[in-house]
């Protein structure tokens, strides 16, 4: 149920990079939420174009997404952590970085046929 999108300007780093990236932030999404990795998804659309502050300069958006209720003290920690995660990785700076943190209700998250509500 938690998923991690990242959408970013810069041309997409090599496949093996991309898959060593998403399976690290699929773990760690999972330890920040206690939620089982097995229901974590994760995704990376890069090259996509974007403008942050009146400029084409390197960008990511992210949407970190999870039923349930992540609350200040998470969503604070996570940005912490995927910005200095995905500024390693990707050489984007973490003032170029916006997340957006949704929390969903069960039923409006569907999965395996049925919902989480």
């Amino acid at each position: 149920m938690p998923l991690l999108k990242i959408q970013t300007s810069i041309p997409s780093p090599d496949p093996a990079q991309v898959e060593g990236l998403l399976k690290e932030l699929s773990a760690s999404l999972a330890s920040h939420l206690g939620k089982p990795e097995s229901y974590v998804m994760t995704a990376f659309e890069a090259n996509v174009p974007m403008t942050f502050g009146g400029t084409t300069d390197p960008v990511c958006y992210v949407e970190i997404k999870s039923v349930g209720t992540m609350g200040e003290a998470k969503t604070r920690a996570m940005s912490q952590a995927f910005c200095a995660q995905l500024e390693t990785a990707l050489g984007v700076p973490k003032n170029r970085i916006y997340i957006e943190f949704a929390d969903a209700a069960g039923a409006m998250w569907g999965w395996n046929g049925g919902t989480f509500g």
